[in-house]
């Protein structure tokens, strides 16, 4: 009998070998581990990304965060100072009230040596030219303070570019004569003055118009009128001398003033406000301001009227230079308003005419009133400058009228 052997695998056969090295599972060798390991790379890849993405955002609200609480501490540091500069102003008002609170229990102490020395002569007199002063004078300063007011808010500045001439040489006797039309005496006067410089008039025109506006208006040439009833003569004699200097006045500050001499009255802004609300601002602002200075100029007045003895006035009607230098020194230092200013020179018997002019003349233009009054209106470089110029001028022009007309 014979065995068949069975023939060896060929090389085109596709069965496997028992124990065979080809003999392999699906997703094993060479290029699936490869395969695998890419897909491994790629998976961390984006789980690192994934993590750098979270750490971005984790970042982003942390700055987020640091924002928030940066700019929550500048809201507590601003409600802080808020808070501190309440706490000031409460204090700065408790203080106040303490010191109000000090100064009547004070008062209500020393009552008996306080009656005592105002019931003196002296005190006395004091308290009545003090008070005569502001009285003749605050009405006035009332209504030049409201002019000035409504010439800033309502009166455009190109009205005044029209209404006077371009050449400042011509516009002084022009702005001159228009301080006719204002019934008002020189406390009323400084502040319209500041207001025609702040509106852009030349300071020449503004100037001369400050001085002649409490010498030749309508009320003042009346009262002067009923004051010397049979010198009908010393009304045209005041208003030519009056003008005269304003006028000369005017044109020496456009020939030889400087720019720096004079400044520029100041004003608080009310912009973005109505007319309405921005012209009571305007005269809340020259009523405090100007009537500081009045106060400060009727003192002066009452002290020197009180100190001042009589017989001084008696001495120098004697000789006709002195007594014109002794009536030009007394309007300046009595500061009488230019409404009244004429039944007291009336009352002056023992003076000539001539020096009772100059008594008209120099004290609506220059007393200490007004000069504490431009100080603070205009500066005291020009105050120190222009109330000695303006004193010499107005004695000589009332000299040089009187010689002519009485």
């Amino acid at each position: 009998m014979a065995i068949t052997k069975a023939a060896p695998p060929t090389a085109d056969s596709h069965e496997p070998v028992a124990g065979s090295p080809d003999t392999r599972s699906p997703g094993t060798g060479p290029a699936a581990t490869a395969d695998t390991t890419a897909d491994t790379k790629s998976a961390e890849s984006k789980s690192a990304g994934s993590n750098s993405a979270d750490t971005k955002s984790a970042g982003s609200k942390s700055a987020d965060t640091n924002s928030a609480g940066s700019k929550s501490a500048d809201t507590k540091s601003a409600g802080s100072k808020s808070a501190d500069t309440k706490s000031a102003g409460s204090m700065s008002a408790d203080t106040k009230s303490l010191a109000l609170i000090v100064l009547l229990l004070v008062l209500v102490v020393l009552q008996g040596p306080i009656r005592g020395a105002l019931s003196a002569p002296v005190m006395q007199s004091w308290m009545t030219v003090f008070v005569a002063v502001l009285v003749q004078a605050l009405p006035f300063l009332v209504l030049g303070v409201l002019l000035s007011a409504a010439i800033a808010v309502f009166v455009p500045a190109s009205f005044f570019a029209r209404a006077l001439p371009k050449r400042p040489a011509l516009a002084v006797p022009v702005a001159g004569v228009a301080g006719a039309i204002l019934p008002g005496c020189e406390c009323a006067s400084v502040p319209v003055a500041g207001a025609l410089v702040r509106r852009g008039v030349t300071p020449a025109a503004a100037l001369a118009f400050l001085l002649s506006a409490p010498a030749i208006n309508p009320i003042v040439l009346t009262a002067t009128a009923v004051a010397f009833p049979r010198n009908p003569e010393m009304v045209l004699a005041r208003f030519v001398a009056s003008l005269l200097v304003a006028c000369v006045m005017g044109w020496l500050w456009q020939r030889l003033g400087r720019t720096d001499w004079l400044r520029p009255p100041e004003r608080p802004h009310h912009e973005g406000q109505g007319k309405g609300a921005a012209f009571w601002g305007s005269v809340r602002h020259d009523v405090m301001h100007a009537g500081g200075f009045l106060v400060i100029g009727a003192m002066a007045a009452a002290t020197l009227k009180a100190v001042a003895p009589a017989s001084w006035l008696r001495t120098a009607a004697d000789n006709p230079l002195v007594a014109i230098l002794a009536l030009a020194v007394l309007a300046v230092l009595l500061s009488i308003c230019s409404e009244a200013d004429a039944f007291v020179a009336a009352s002056l018997t023992q003076f000539s005419l001539t020096a009772k002019l100059a008594f008209l003349v120099v004290g609506p233009m220059i007393d200490l009133k007004l000069f504490a009054m431009q100080t603070g209106t205009f500066g005291r470089g020009f105050a120190l400058r222009f109330a000695p110029a303006t004193f010499v001028l107005a004695i000589a022009g009332a000299v040089l009228t009187g010689a002519v007309l009485l």
